[in-house]
């Protein structure tokens, strides 16, 4: 009886135990295919440069009036290039949801005594992981460039509290737009319009210079907050309420709705597989 009980409790899932091996499943996919984060690294990089030294002289000076330049919009574009480099992120993260969903291995895990939310909890805090790492290396290339910010001690906590929010909005939107996918090819293009939304917002010119309707829509979109959020903390004046406050609320409303959403369709596919 003791030895059917100590195997009965060697065999219960384990939540925190088995996500952890989730995680690390999800690190070692990303040291197995570096190109995959590379690229996922390297396309915000790409667009950074691109902007700032083949638009960034003109619009530069439309921004900053006559004295404006390259640094005036390296520093205005920045917060929208790291909003990009976590969507782009996230988008890996649908691929792997996805990938998961369509070859079998979830029917595999089903098969195993481990706990049913911790395939999705690895994707997420992998996720970060990977998040984490591709942003450093982003702002980091910005600093390269020139762009220095003037945050203090709280700015920097502002924007390391935003990027979380929205790093963990985003990757849960993207974990149930792969659970919806029927495959890994749909699944890598359904996210796309989460990097094109900066370019319709804040993130590379003033609302007010765009048309009234395409100007509506920019100022009510969920990214514009977000990116005039990082962009007052960055800068160090006064503290952006309104942007944070809304910034937050956004990432809170997509976080639950997303996860509420991504657990009933991992629920609902996983018992047919």
């Amino acid at each position: 009886m003791t030895a059917t009980l100590d195997t009965a409790t060697l065999d219960a899932p384990r939540p925190v135990a088995d996500s952890l091996t989730m995680v690390r499943r999800r690190i070692l996919h990303m040291r197995r295919y570096p190109s995959l984060t590379i690229m996922l690294i390297g396309q915000p990089i790409v667009l950074l440069l691109l902007f700032v030294y083949v638009f960034g002289a003109t619009m530069g000076a439309g921004l900053a009036g006559p004295g404006g330049g390259r640094a005036q919009y390296l520093a205005y574009i920045t917060p929208a290039v790291l909003l990009m480099t976590v969507a782009s992120v996230a988008l890996a993260t649908a691929i792997g949801v996805a990938t998961d969903m369509t070859t079998g291995i979830v029917a595999r895990f089903r098969t195993m005594a481990i706990a049913r939310v911790s395939v999705l909890t690895g994707h997420v805090v992998g996720a970060f992981v990977q998040t984490a790492v591709a942003l450093v290396v982003v702002f980091a290339v910005s600093l390269a460039l020139g762009f220095r910010p003037g945050a203090g001690p709280g700015g920097w906590l502002g924007v390391l509290g935003v990027l979380a929010l929205l790093t963990l909005a985003l990757t849960w939107f993207t974990v149930a737009l792969g659970l919806l996918a029927r495959t890994v090819e749909s699944a890598s293009n359904t996210p796309m319009f989460l990097v094109l939304l900066p370019f319709v917002g804040s993130g590379f010119v003033p609302t007010d210079s765009m048309p009234w309707g395409l100007r509506w829509f920019a100022e009510y979109q969920p990214f514009t907050p977000v990116i005039d959020a990082l962009r007052g903390l960055l800068d160090g004046g006064p503290a952006p309420v309104t942007s944070v406050l809304l910034a937050t609320g956004w990432c809170v409303v997509i976080t639950v709705v997303s996860y509420v959403w991504a657990r009933h369709l991992y629920d609902t596919r996983a018992s047919r597989a």
